[in-house]
C-alpha cells in the first residue's frame, strides 16, 4: 500500500529546511554576527526539545553609558586632556549628542611637548589657542577603527588630519593609534602618543 503522506511530508520538510538560514547584520560603529544550528532525532523528536546553549565566549552588544568627557575623566591616562578640554570650554560641547570621534593624546604625549608649552596653553589668555589644538583633535561623526582609510578627514577645528592605514597600524596626523575604538555614548575615542598641532601651528 503507497504512503499518501510521503508527498506532503517531503514539501513540508523542504518548506522547513528552506526557512533556516544565518543571517549577519553588520551596523555603523559596530557589529554582531548571530549563527543558529539545529539538530533534529526523528526517532525522539516527539519526546525533546532541541536547544542550543549559549557559548561562554560569545560576544554581547553592550551600550556605552558615559559620554566623551566622562569617559576621559574615568581614564587615568587622561588627567591633562580632561583639564584642557576644561580650560578650552570643551566640556559641553562634547557631552553634546553628537557623534564625535576623538583623537586623544595620553598624559605622557602632552608631558613630550616643549617645556613650559602646556602651562601656557592652560592659561586663561590662551583659550582661543587651546581650542584650535583641541578641536584639531576632533572629527565629525563616529568613526571606528575599521572604518579608517588612508587619506585626509575633516577636523572640527576646520584643517585636515591625514590619517595612514598600513601593515595593521594606523597613525593620525604622525601621531600612533595605541589603543582604537574607545566606545563613549555619543561616540568613540582612539587613543593617540602625540599632540597634533593644526597646518597653520606647526
Amino acid at each position: 500500500m503507497k504512503n499518501q503522506n510521503l508527498p506532503n511530508s517531503l514539501k513540508k520538510l523542504a518548506g522547513f529546511a528552506g526557512a533556516i538560514g544565518a543571517s549577519a547584520l553588520i551596523g555603523f560603529p559596530a557589529w554582531a554576527h548571530i549563527n543558529s544550528h539545529s539538530r533534529v532525532d526523528n526517532a525522539n523528536r516527539s519526546q525533546q526539545v532541541a536547544q542550543t546553549p549559549k557559548p561562554a565566549t560569545q560576544p554581547t552588544t553592550t551600550t556605552a553609558t558615559k559620554d566623551i568627557v566622562a569617559t576621559a575623566s574615568g581614564d587615568a591616562q587622561f588627567k591633562t586632556l580632561t583639564k584642557a578640554l576644561t580650560a578650552a570650554g570643551l566640556v559641553t560641547t562634547l557631552q553634546g549628542k553628537g557623534p564625535f570621534t576623538v583623537f586623544a593624546p595620553t598624559d605622557a604625549a602632552f608631558a613630550a611637548l616643549p617645556k613650559g608649552t602646556l602651562d601656557d596653553l592652560l592659561k586663561p589668555a590662551n583659550k582661543a589657542k587651546l581650542t584650535k589644538i583641541l578641536t584639531y583633535h576632533v572629527v565629525p561623526g563616529s568613526v571606528v577603527s575599521t572604518s579608517l582609510k588612508s587619506g585626509d578627514v575633516k577636523s572640527v577645528e576646520g584643517s585636515p588630519i591625514e590619517v595612514t592605514v598600513a601593515g595593521g597600524k594606523v597613525t593620525v596626523g604622525g601621531a600612533n593609534v595605541i589603543k582604537a575604538d574607545v566606545k563613549a555614548s555619543n561616540g568613540v575615542i582612539h587613543v593617540i602618543d602625540k599632540v597634533l598641532l593644526p597646518p597653520d601651528m606647526k
